[in-house]
């Protein structure tokens, strides 16, 4: 249908079909270009055919092309992927020789540059295990042999025959010393232990029956503290020993106790050992050696808790789907659920049903003993009827948390090939004043209550003594004639509402003597109630019990309660000695970074910098640079702690690592050093050679954006290795992550980092990692190498720079921060990993 106008042209209407659908110019064109290209491969695909038989060539031709064809595409297939093998060792050269490493159960020395050879501690144990043998023998024939007789009486023939602890010492893989970083009176020690032992144990524990043990093995992280440091004999004024972490065991039975190496029960076995060796001497749990008179056993034992951490597990994303359907030709989701743990606190989070990208937002809160030293370990699986699937893992140093305050991260699942978990942690600190005291309606804790268990006396030998249905008739027959033991077992139960500790039990005693310590989480302190109760092992009735309201802590001094209580239900004199604090938890905010203000937003004073108007820029970035430095070490020399002599020692001795239990907070020094961990000063950006202009990749006179120029605060953190690998006479340059860097836009910044090693800036020496796209923590995990000898490398600088991809403009720079390192300063042999602060020098606002 046409129509035609006053000027006589004919205008065509749009196509139209026999149904009335319309197909626009955009459908049209793209249907004439699929049949064109469909036109086009037959015409390539019929051509040889075509040419074959013009020339008169036999078939077998167009067969030979066909099978060269595809063997060369099968071999290119296979050659892609051996060049993607190897790009990706090549990206994750650190995570792959590291799974390689454990897998081989290599020595912790080998794998961390901070972690040390301990050949010499190892030979001082050859030397001296055969006189430990000795030791043991004695102790596990005097002591421990009498200590289980009395435990039960069925054990009172119980008898240590054979002793012998074999020729193996335990060995320490890898040591690890701080000292810089902790309290100047203090040394802190991390021993890797591996006890691969020959040991030789026999017993008699009934007529006709033995037990023994014939080779074990454990494996662990032993902390060592040496504290206090004195100006007199021996030096140390104590020591203490812990597991950081609960220990691995595999035990070798023999006798009757063979059994337990059945499959059915060696877990269960190892596992209660495990607990004893817990319960010993893996956080919070303390092993304590007294050196002078001045320091208490009880008071090193029991120090108050560094902090406590919150932690909120948000969410998950890319995860692996493990469900199956059809044996294993449908592909499913999975259903996962993530497992949070601290020494021996676990929790479990709900089960999120056939999704790969959970939202849990659940809140946990736990108690830091160590920091750092302990760690979040995280673990996700996939929930099934019969056995779980594992997701992947994610383990976090509370030392972390401690230094930064506050974390909210995405971080990657280790052990999986995707997968990562949104976290939040808080560091929450412990405070005296009530004034901080805030209840909240979210489930979180206001406050942490801390109990000192001491011990109770003159309790009564059953709750036949003080029950009042016994006390006006006469005993049972059956009651008359059992025998009753001299002096009861007890243990002590303490409970704020859901949440429920024991102490140990002790065997025979109306004295019994518990030195335990226990933390609660409180939440609201004017309704909750501290129910404490004694009890005998394997019976329902308690010894006695006692109620403690909260709220009476808040008008008690210092908010602790340390006297004798008496117990409810029991004997008329029956007590129980305790000392209750508690604590508010104060929710830490990050401190501050300082921004170095540039010169050109710098108005210098005529009077007293006459000589500024001929400075040069580059003397006024060093004087910018070096001007907090000055302050910073003005400040310290006037600070009192840090020039108050140490080398004497009071009457008695006060812990000063941290508040004690058993002492009150008046008491408490603070630590003259800074607490935080693996924090590095680098060499600012602003020294020679770095200026901004001199970079042959930038150009000059180009302005910053308006967000960088306007933005107050850190500009990021670059963690990079650096070494020198000596056969191949390379200096290694290990780019592997950024964290809170600048956002340039709403879904963060597309980053690469380029590097240059000073003076080289051609743009053949230039060194760029890929682009990260839409993250403020971008993971690189990528190596480059400059091939300098390590001479030549001591007296070079790295000159880094983290940029975004994306320009805010054309004409506008793209760097996000920057950072030059020193190689002199640098242990290349060694090899170091640090986190480096990034900066902005010479900013000059444009009109």
């Amino acid at each position: 249908m046409s129509v035609v106008d006053s000027t006589g042209s004919v205008q065509a209407h749009s196509a139209t079909t026999t149904d009335g659908d319309k197909f626009s110019p955009k459908d049209v064109n793209r249907m004439l270009l699929e049949f064109l290209m469909y036109m086009g491969k037959a015409l390539l695909f019929f051509y040889p055919v075509y040419l074959t038989g013009s020339l008169g060539l036999s078939i077998s031709w167009i067969l030979l092309i066909l099978v060269m064809f595809t063997i060369w595409k099968n071999n290119r297939r296979w050659k892609d992927r051996r060049i993607d093998t190897a790009i990706n060792f090549l990206e994750n050269e650190s995570h792959v020789i590291d799974t390689e490493l454990k897998a081989l159960n290599m020595p912790a020395w080998i794998q961390f540059t901070e972690v040390e050879k301990a050949d010499w501690i190892n030979k001082v144990l050859r030397q001296a295990w055969p006189f430990f043998g000795m030791f043991m023998e004695k102790l596990l024939k005097e002591t421990i042999q009498t200590s289980v007789r009395t435990s039960s009486p069925h054990l009172k023939t119980f008898t240590f025959t054979k002793v012998h602890f074999g020729q193996r010492p335990p060995r320490i893989t890898g040591i690890r010393a701080y000292t810089h970083e902790v309290d100047k009176r203090e040394v802190i020690l991390d021993l890797n232990i591996l006890y691969e032992g020959d040991v030789d144990i026999d017993a008699d524990v009934k007529a006709g029956i033995t037990a023994g043990v014939k080779g074990l093995q454990l494996q662990g992280m032993l902390r060592v503290i040496l504290e206090p440091l004195i100006g007199q004999a021996p030096l140390v004024g104590g020591v203490t020993m812990f597991f950081i972490r609960r220990p691995t065991l595999q035990i070798n039975w023999t006798g009757m106790t063979n059994l337990l190496d059945s499959p059915a029960f060696s877990h269960m076995s190892e596992s209660t050992i495990v607990d004893i060796i817990a319960s010993l001497m893996v956080l919070p749990n303390r092993m304590c050696f007294p050196l002078i008179d001045q320091v208490k056993v009880d008071q090193m034992r029991f120090p108050l808790p560094r902090g406590v951490v919150r932690v909120h597990l948000i969410e998950a994303q890319d995860l692996l789907a493990k469900d199956t359907y059809m044996m294993g030709l449908v592909k499913g989701k999975s259903d996962p659920y993530a497992i949070m743990r601290v020494g021996h606190i676990q929790f479990k989070s709900k089960t999120i049903k056939e999704n790969l990208n959970p939202y849990w937002n659940e809140v946990r809160e736990f108690v830091i003993h160590e920091a750092p030293g302990q760690e979040l370990e995280l673990e996700v699986y996939d929930e099934d009827t019969d056995k779980d699937d594992f997701l992947g893992r994610f383990n976090l140093d509370f030392g972390e948390v401690k230094k930064n305050k506050e974390m909210k991260e995405w971080f990657p699942l280790e052990e999986v090939s995707s997968g990562k978990l949104h976290l939040k942690l808080q560091w929450l600190s412990l405070q005296t004043d009530q004034t901080l005291l805030r209840e909240t309606s979210d489930g979180c804790a206001c406050a942490m209550l801390a109990v000192y268990l001491d011990n109770a006396s003159n309790l009564p030998k059953d709750h036949h003594e003080f029950s009042h249905h016994e006390k006006h008739r006469k005993h049972s027959k059956e009651t008359r004639l059992t025998k009753r033991a001299v002096n009861p077992s007890s243990y002590v139960e303490f409970s704020i509402d859901k949440q429920s500790q024991k102490s140990k039990v002790v065997y025979a005693s109306k004295d019994p003597v518990y030195e335990e310590c226990f933390t609660f989480f409180v939440h609201s302190v004017t309704n909750q109630v501290l129910n404490v109760q004694v009890k005998e092992p394997e019976k329902k009735e308690a010894l006695g019990t006692f109620s403690l309201p909260l709220s009476r802590l808040l008008g008690a001094p210092d908010m602790t309660l340390d006297q004798r209580f008496q117990l409810e239900r029991s004997g008329a004199n029956s007590q129980i000695k305790m000392k209750v604090l508690l604590r508010v938890l104060k929710l830490e905010k990050p401190e501050p970074k300082p921004v170095v203000t540039p010169p050109s937003q710098t108005k210098p004073a005529a009077s007293s910098q006459p000589q500024s108007s001929t400075q040069t820029p580059h003397q006024a970035l060093e004087q910018a640079h070096s001007s907090p430095n000055s302050s910073s070490s003005g400040k310290s020399s006037r600070d009192p702690a840090l020039t108050h002599p140490t080398n004497g020692f009071q009457s008695e001795y006060v812990p000063h690592r941290r508040g004690s239990v058993l002492l009150p907070d008046v008491n408490r020094s603070v630590p003259t050093t800074p607490s935080n961990m693996r924090r590095y000063d680098s060499h600012s950006i602003l020294s020679d050679n770095s200026i901004a202009s001199s970079r042959l990749d930038l150009t000059d006179g180009v302005p910053y954006p308006e967000a960088i120029l306007n933005h107050q605060g850190s500009f990021g953190e670059i963690q990079l290795t650096v070494r020198y690998s000596t056969l191949r006479s390379r200096l290694m340059v290990l780019v592997n992550s950024c964290r809170n860097l600048f956002p340039c836009s709403e879904n963060g910044s597309d980053v690469y980092v380029r590097m240059y090693l000073l003076p080289d800036q051609s743009w053949r020496h230039r060194m760029r990692t890929g682009v990260k796209r839409k993250t403020v923590n971008p993971v690189f995990n990528e190596k480059f190498e400059f091939s300098v000898s390590v001479e030549e490398a001591k007296t070079r600088k790295l000159d880094v720079s983290v940029k975004n991809n994306k320009m805010f403009h054309r004409r506008e720079r793209r760097e996000i921060g920057m950072v030059q390192i020193d190689l002199a300063e640098v242990d290349l042999l060694k090899g170091s990993t640090e986190w480096y602060e990034l900066t902005i020098p010479g900013l000059k606002k444009t009109n």
